[in-house]
């Protein structure tokens, strides 16, 4: 890689640093790409040589977060219910260590889609990954054929849902904690039917 590069990726890396902290205090709506490029020490249009909007940032974040939880997953230890606990836990401590305000713009993102039409949405992608786990699980006969079409969007929507209730308590209570006991209890019984 040439200097001018590495220098840029840099300047993304902080641009995202610097998103992160802030949308995470005050959420997106408080937070102004001026702001954001101010705690970077870049000019304003620095930001838009990376995203095209605001919003974009936050998808971004998101992916870089929740796509090592998807690798991790995959190499955890045991069969299709521990790999799935194991995503399922971790994606819910990202989301708990990145905070309520930064969780409550994915929640919105669900809510009020882009109006630009693009697909480039948090659900999307996570949707694409919990596909991708539970095709991986079917490849290494870990699930029978068919789990990952009748259990992605399901497994989803539990996270979100639980994502939107820990949202509108303010985060009183592990996000974390409740999606282990979540999958203690009943992930099993909704992989019976698929488990080799």
């Amino acid at each position: 890689m040439t200097g001018r590069q590495l220098a840029a990726m840099e300047t993304k890396k902080k641009l995202l640093a610097a998103a992160k902290r802030l949308i995470g205090e005050r959420g997106l709506a408080d937070v102004a790409v001026e702001e954001i490029t101010g705690a970077c020490g870049v000019a304003k249009g620095t930001f838009y040589t990376y995203f095209k909007k605001k919003e974009d940032i936050v998808f971004e974040l998101s992916e870089e977060m929740f796509g090592e939880i998807l690798e991790n997953a995959k190499n955890a230890a045991g069969g299709a219910a521990e790999k799935l606990k194991n995503y399922m836990s971790h994606f819910s401590e990202c989301i708990e260590k990145s905070g309520v305000k930064l969780a409550q713009e994915w929640v919105r993102g669900v809510v009020e889609p882009p109006k630009d039409g693009s697909e480039k949405t948090k659900l999307a992608s996570d949707l694409a990954d919990m596909r991708t786990l539970l095709q991986f699980l079917e490849e290494t006969q870990k699930l029978r054929e068919g789990a990952a079409a009748a259990l992605a969007g399901t497994l989803v929507d539990l996270a979100y849902g639980q994502m939107l209730c820990w949202c509108m308590t303010d985060g009183q209570y592990s996000l974390k904690g409740r999606t282990e006991a979540f999958c203690e209890e009943y992930l099993p019984a909704l992989l019976q039917k698929y488990i080799i």
